[in-house]
């Protein structure tokens, strides 16, 4: 017999059931065979940028080049990662600019100075003279104030070098020196054989000093063989980790020599420009991130690691005499117009240098309140009279 139309009508909304539960089952199927697709496209092989430090690894800054990195490869979410190599992996470090320009690495970290034999004008951007100016304010000049404009200026078009530089991490005022006895005036200098970089060599130079210069590695195996009597390298934490306090129990703090410096991000122009806009700019922006963190540390690191030469390691720190900051001062001056007759780039260069001094330098001597007095009050009160 045939059926009737109530089971005519529940038949056909079977049918429809089963369409539908067909279609359903159908369209999981597609987005379950979708999702590992979707997993694959996140989970592509990342972009490794392979990049040569000018420090050992025990070097503080070879932990904060470390550190820039980690920011980069979490900030990237797994499509770019900084492959980290120390000083020498690749080439001696005072070579690292050629072998980024080449592409035989993708990118390196170290300091202007070390450009220092390319063109003098290169220790401006962190080993010149400050004209009142420290190394934050000397940053700020790089950043808002055409430095970093200058900067491109020097390594693309008079060098010829095919990279792109961020600056980052504003340095203390580096000391004068480890001495086995203090420096009492200028004259104490002379015919010292002294290391230091840059510009730096010119001043020390002209100090009377008998100057070498070498990378951070090599300064206290040269101590150590009786190959120099003094050197600077850059703060306590560093000095400390480089080992000056096995071979030198005197530092004299405060100096002219080198107070405006900061560290160096260096990148193969045509690696940066075939990354995504997004990734260049991570990069960029994580250098300057990289200030801040790198600031932070050392308030922590340095502070922490003089009183430990002080109290365990018999390290004397001495302030540097008024005699010889003035004696710096008048060597920088000879400097200058000797470089900047010779090297009309590097004449430049100081002219954007002191117009920025001269504009921002009253301006933070005005606002900025001075804290010997608030330190004085609280941790060194005077003694109550009777």
């Amino acid at each position: 017999m045939g059926e009737g139309p109530e089971i005519q009508k529940h038949g056909a909304r079977g049918v429809s059931r089963r369409k539908l539960l067909k279609a359903a089952a159908a369209a999981g199927a597609a987005a379950t065979v979708g999702f590992p697709v979707i997993r694959r496209a996140s989970a592509q092989a990342p972009i490794i940028l392979k990049m040569q430090s000018t420090w050992p690894t025990k070097e503080i800054f070879h932990e904060i080049f470390e550190d820039w990195a980690k920011k980069v490869n979490e900030m990237a979410g797994g499509r770019l990662r900084i492959d980290v190599l120390p000083d020498k992996a690749v080439v001696p470090a005072f070579e690292l600019i050629e072998a980024v320009s080449r592409g035989t690495l993708d990118g390196g970290h170290g300091v202007g100075a070390y450009w220092f034999g390319r063109n003098r004008a290169a220790s401006l951007f962190g080993t010149g003279p400050s004209f009142g100016l420290d190394a934050e304010g000397l940053l700020a000049w790089i950043h808002y104030g055409g430095g970093q404009e200058l900067y491109n200026e020097l390594l693309q078009q008079v060098l010829k070098f095919n990279v792109v530089s961020f600056f980052h991490g504003p340095m203390p005022t580096q000391p004068l020196g480890w001495f086995n006895k203090e420096i009492k005036g200028p004259g104490d200098l002379k015919g010292l054989r002294f290391r230091t970089v840059g510009l730096s060599a010119s001043l020390y130079q002209g100090m009377g000093a008998a100057v070498k210069i070498l990378p951070g590695g090599e300064i206290i195996p040269a101590m150590e063989r009786g190959l120099l009597d003094a050197a600077e390298f850059n703060n306590t934490t560093s000095d400390k980790l480089l080992g000056f306090p096995d071979v030198r129990k005197i530092c004299m703090v405060q100096s002219y020599h080198q107070p405006v410096e900061f560290l160096e991000l260096l990148f193969n122009t045509a690696k940066y420009e075939s990354l995504p806009k997004d990734l260049q700019a991570i990069l960029r922006y994580a250098a300057m991130a990289q200030s801040a963190d790198f600031t932070w540390k050392f308030y922590d690191r340095n502070s922490a690691d003089m009183i430990e030469m002080e109290q365990k390691r018999g390290v004397k720190f001495v302030v540097t005499p008024r005699s010889v900051l003035r004696a710096q001062l008048r060597t920088w001056d000879k400097i200058i117009e000797d470089e900047s007759k010779k090297n009309p780039f590097f004449a430049k260069v100081i002219k954007s240098q002191r117009e920025w001094a001269a504009r921002t330098v009253p301006w933070r001597q005005k606002i900025m309140v001075e804290n010997n007095t608030a330190f004085e009050h609280y941790f060194r009160p005077r003694a109550k009279k009777a």
